[in-house]
């Protein structure tokens, strides 16, 4: 894929003008709105819910990629899939049969999304790397917003590549946490395909220039 994608995060949004917030990644460069849902069990913390996602979905005229930081997601599939999400990811962290849990996803007709945590070894997707339409790394420990980019991520990211080139698997790699346009350019030569950033665009002063200057970076 040579289009690099940029999929700012609803959760750094401000959830009072969450339409005008919308709105304003459907008009800008962005390719995707990336949706963290958060049960307070995995992550210590609550975020979006069904209901709001609905609402979201009503407006968003881009590709919803859904990230689920729940316990047992397999309950939930059917039910993101009737509410538009078009990209699921589930935590490898939460999935004692992950091999099944994507087959589910597809079986809905979303794209399959593993995320892992900064803790949990890429060796461990071996397995399963074929059936993963794109794999989430986390590059802060998932739960809250504004959090301090890890470094060791770019080491993950080229070892992940390899491992996908290996298994001559089409792969994407997301990146999720403390990305700004300091490291973008960094994420993508490393390898990644899909840079998710959030409160570095809605915490600037003009979030559709921040997103245009982002898509520059990564061209």
């Amino acid at each position: 894929m040579d289009k690099k994608i940029i999929a700012p995060s609803l959760l750094a949004a401000d959830f009072a003008n969450l339409q005008r917030d919308i709105e304003m990644v459907n008009h800008s460069e962005a390719d995707w709105h990336h949706i963290d849902i958060m049960d307070g069990v995995f992550v210590p913390n609550i975020s979006l819910g069904m209901p709001v996602l609905k609402a979201i979905a009503a407006h968003a005229t881009k590709t919803l990629d859904v990230h689920l930081m729940i316990v047992d997601p397999d309950r939930y599939i059917k039910t993101f899939a009737e509410l538009g999400a078009n990209n699921l990811i589930v935590h490898y962290e939460t999935c004692p049969h992950l091999h099944r849990t994507l087959q589910a996803i597809k079986a809905e007709g979303m794209a399959a999304g593993v995320a892992l945590n900064p803790h949990t070894n890429i060796k461990l997707l071996e397995d399963t790397i074929n059936d993963i339409d794109l794999v989430c790394v986390m590059s802060v420990n998932p739960g809250f917003g504004g959090q301090t980019f890890i470094e060791n991520t770019y080491e993950k990211i080229k070892a992940l590549k390899e491992l996908i080139n290996r298994k001559s698997a089409h792969t994407l790699i997301e990146i999720d946490g403390g990305v700004t346009t300091e490291n973008a350019k960094q994420l993508i030569d490393a390898g990644a395909d899909i840079l998710v950033a959030g409160s570095f665009i809605f915490k600037s002063d003009n979030p559709t220039k921040t997103i245009k200057e982002l898509k520059k970076i990564v061209g």
